[in-house]
């Protein structure tokens, strides 16, 4: 069997207070792309995740392991996870793949109200892999709260693409947020529900993103800028290119460009003539 993990894009994302547990509350728009890692998966000996040109472990094999924790007994399996998501890019790759994993096993894990099953649901396996794989069970447009495990699902958006610069990726999310702290970058729990609001407002109607763009902003770009500098030149470009909104997608470092059609994106990604470009269709998963 073969399973496609979709990339996210982050349309925005707006940093609140930073929480008791360490983690921030957040407001964003995630909408899945055509982007995807393949993965392979096929009976074996014992369970196993490769992911060539990938060093360690990944979030696929914690997937998996986390579905055997929780009574999951399907045959041992061997994942070979094709990677097509730039690595530590802010696209999502690794929760993608564990997402994808977890959904192996659906309809088989259950919540159990008689406490006598060791069984959990998706929903709280995705959670305990990281803030991102929750939204990435069911790739689709959605508004995305609290550290992550705030999801609304969102009406698709009309057809769009998106131009991306990965920068080779390797940019930690720890690092970028520690950097937003020492930037004192972020907002107020009141600017954050209100943005939610207006976001709610703009894409419950299934709006293309272009049609709402004062909405769209990162409020990670500058500490990731810090760290990265060269991340202000791409997006210079992708505007030079001719993209209507050219944003940091996540933590960084990619940058995305919105077009209203992929043949535009594809003659800016033409104009870039840069090696690492990526073009894809947005806000329908493939």
């Amino acid at each position: 069997m073969r399973i496609q993990a979709p990339a996210k894009l982050n349309l925005c994302l707006f940093l609140g207070p930073r929480r008791d547990d360490g983690l921030h509350e957040l407001c964003s728009l995630f909408e899945p792309l055509a982007l995807s890692d393949a993965i392979e998966v096929s009976e074996s000996g014992r369970d196993e995740v490769l992911c060539p040109g990938v060093e360690g472990e990944n979030l696929a094999a914690r997937a998996l392991a986390a579905l055997r924790a929780a009574g999951w007994d399907h045959p041992p399996l061997q994942l070979e996870i094709e990677k097509r998501i730039p690595v530590a890019a802010g696209l999502g790759g690794g929760s993608a793949d564990a997402a994808a994993v977890l959904r192996l096993a659906r309809g088989d894990l259950c919540v159990d109200t008689t406490h006598k099953s060791p069984r959990f649901d998706q929903a709280a396996l995705a959670a305990g892999l990281g803030a991102d794989v929750p939204s990435q069970l069911d790739p689709a447009p959605a508004l995305v709260r609290g550290a992550g495990e705030r999801i609304e699902p969102l009406p698709a958006p009309p057809p769009h693409a998106v131009v991306l610069l990965p920068d080779g990726g390797g940019l930690s999310t720890a690092a970028v947020f520690a950097e937003a702290d020492r930037l004192g970058l972020g907002r107020s729990a009141g600017e954050l529900a209100t943005l939610a609001e207006r976001l709610r407002e703009a894409a419950g109607a299934g709006a293309s993103p272009l049609a709402y763009t004062e909405l769209l902003a990162n409020d990670l770009e500058p500490a990731a800028r810090s760290l990265r500098p060269q991340i202000g030149e791409a997006l210079d470009a992708l505007r030079a290119a001719g993209a209507p909104l050219a944003f940091l997608t996540g933590s960084g470092p990619t940058v995305a460009g919105l077009f209203p059609t992929l043949a535009e994106a594809e003659s800016a990604a033409m104009r870039l003539d840069r090696g690492d470009t990526i073009v894809c269709e947005a806000g329908v998963a493939p």
